[in-house]
């Protein structure tokens, strides 16, 4: 699938980073990567919009980070439209087909396939939905002509681009990707990833994005392609069940976003089943309740309150986010005062919790086993404030880090299925998150936006990182809301969370040194690597302020 040369780039080589945000007056854009932020930059530039932006520079994501994104995952977007002050937001996850059987994860003779095998195979693609969600946006939003957002990913697809550091980190970790042929090509005789800079190419990758380009998102939901991504997922070891029905069936959902009032602001993120946004609301309302911004930042008092609202959180999350459409989700009590009154008081100042429970929602309401579906740290996001004054908050995903590891004409296919309760059924009742024809995994995904006094966008946020992103998006904003520190200090603190199934501390960092402290107080900390990665935006009366995260290969540009 992609081609590569043994020419390295000495261009490559990353400056010294400023110490203050990048700045701008007209327009900002923060990706993870360099190459995606300036193609969105241009965009606008060029007179084009946010949303145009986010086209443009999500086909670029899709050239230089495939572990990550790309026309074969789905997404969610939060657009804040200046012209009417309408928050609106598109779920575009993937979905399940409409064949997939309950117990999808078994082999014909009835044997449950290990998890480490069932992700990477065909038995786990879901419909794709970001192309489809792009299209919609763009026919009621975009400025510039569609084809137009695709020219500079065609030309970094054909032309090649310098392999980035974290792909190459990425490809450390995956040594297996070697033995297939569509990854191969990352890698040298000795199955070792090619050097940082290393030209990479990705020719079939740029056809179908001309083609897309030429013909609009439908060519990619057509039957001709959507027989060819069935055939190859039939093909594929344990195959799945997708077929070119399932592909003209696929509607991009609009749900109402989320909201709370916490630090002074109304803070907004994404519905069910994107569940991250019902994780970091709770968590930003809790800890405006526990006063957070009393202590200091990196303290042991600080990542005690993170910690305890993140395991609330959590709770919470597994027990009650699902797909809306076939399960009631209980957000507005979730959200409600008093709700979140009472579990502010289950935080002890001075002691963990010893465990940590759902909290209890009314009779009527669902109340089902808790999903057991684990995330990891993949996907990643865009956020962007036009000239216009529009903003929009992208997190997009093809699940793991290349997916399914299925490659169609370069596009490189989601294993969204697996964000799908691996047990359906707990004790004779379903889990929400229980898989079914047409459905949507919960993901933790959380696009957000923090409203000013003004009522227009003054945060614009979200990160890549499976269940970390919750965390990070929750401690940036504490950082910025509670600390007042601009949003590269905010977004490079070192990380505290709990969304991931465990107590975790940025290993490497002042954060893994509060573990003894925090053993003290009950915790359980351990030290792990955190590399979900943060893009952001603020807007002040000075102008504009965005940062790229460190942890990846993120870069904020503006005017």
């Amino acid at each position: 699938m992609f081609g590569a040369s043994a020419l390295l780039l000495s261009a490559c080589a990353a400056p010294m980073p400023p110490k203050t945000p990048t700045t701008a007056q007209n327009y900002m854009v923060a990706t993870a990567n360099p190459m995606a932020s300036h193609a969105a930059s241009d965009i606008l530039a060029r007179g084009g919009n946010a949303v145009d932006a986010a086209i443009a520079g999500q086909m670029v994501l899709a050239v230089v980070e495939p572990q990550a994104s790309g026309l074969g995952g789905g997404s969610a977007i939060l657009f804040w439209e200046k012209q009417t002050g309408q928050l609106s937001f598109y779920d575009g996850l993937a979905s399940a087909p409409a064949s997939i059987p309950q117990d999808y994860t078994k082999d014909a003779q009835g044997r449950q396939i290990p998890h480490a095998v069932l992700e990477r195979t065909g038995r786990v693609v879901a419909i794709p939905g970001t192309l489809r969600t792009l299209a919609l946006l763009h026919k009621r939003y975009g400025k510039l002509p569609w084809a137009d957002l695709f020219t500079q990913a065609i030309t970094t697809a054909r032309n090649g681009f310098a392999m980035p550091g974290y792909l190459h980190l990425v490809l450390t970790e995956r040594p297996d990707l070697a033995k297939l042929p569509d990854f191969a090509s990352y890698f040298d005789a000795e199955h070792k990833p090619l050097p940082r800079g290393t030209l990479l190419h990705n020719s079939a990758l740029a056809d179908t994005l001309t083609t897309i380009a030429q013909n609009g998102a439908e060519a990619f939901y057509a039957p001709e392609n959507a027989k060819r991504i069935a055939q190859a997922v039939a093909q594929a070891p344990y195959p799945g069940h997708i077929t070119p029905e399932d592909f003209a069936a696929y509607k991009v959902r609009e749900r109402t976003p989320l909201c709370v009032h916490a630090f002074g602001r109304r803070i907004c993120s994404a519905a069910p089943p994107v569940a991250g946004g019902l994780a970091v609301l709770q968590q930003l309302a809790l800890l405006d309740r526990m006063q957070i911004g009393r202590y200091q930042p990196g303290s042991v008092q600080a990542a005690h309150l993170l910690l305890e609202a993140s395991r609330l959180a959590e709770a919470d999350r597994r027990k009650y986010a699902a797909d809306p459409d076939f399960v009631p989700v209980a957000t507005t009590y979730l959200l409600s005062t008093g709700y979140l009154d009472s579990r502010a008081k289950e935080i002890n100042l001075n002691s963990a919790a010893i465990k940590v429970v759902p909290g209890v929602i009314p009779a009527g309401q669902t109340a089902l086993p808790v999903s057991d579906a684990m995330t990891v740290p993949a996907t990643t996001h865009l956020s962007i404030h036009d000239s216009f004054g529009n903003a929009l908050s992208f997190t997009t995903t093809i699940n793991l880090n290349f997916g399914a590891d299925i490659v169609v004409n370069g596009m490189v296919l989601n294993d969204a299925i697996t964000n799908f309760a691996t047990r359906p059924v707990v004790d004779g009742q379903r889990v929400a998150n229980a898989i079914a024809p047409g459905k949507r995994p919960i993901t933790t995904m959380a696009p957000t936006i923090v409203f000013g006094a003004d009522n227009a966008p003054e945060v614009i946020i979200g990160a890549g990182g499976g269940a970390r992103i919750i965390d990070s998006v929750v401690q940036s904003l504490v950082g910025y809301l509670a600390w007042g520190q601009n949003i590269r200090t905010a977004i490079e603190q070192p990380r505290i969370g709990a969304q991931n199934r465990a107590e975790e501390l940025e290993h490497g960092t002042s954060a893994a040194n509060l573990a003894a402290a925090l053993r003290k107080m009950g915790h359980t900390p351990k030290s792990a690597v955190m590399n979900a990665a943060v893009q952001g935006i603020t807007r002040n009366a000075s102008g504009l302020e965005g940062w790229g995260d460190p942890h990846r290969d993120g870069v904020a540009v503006g005017h």
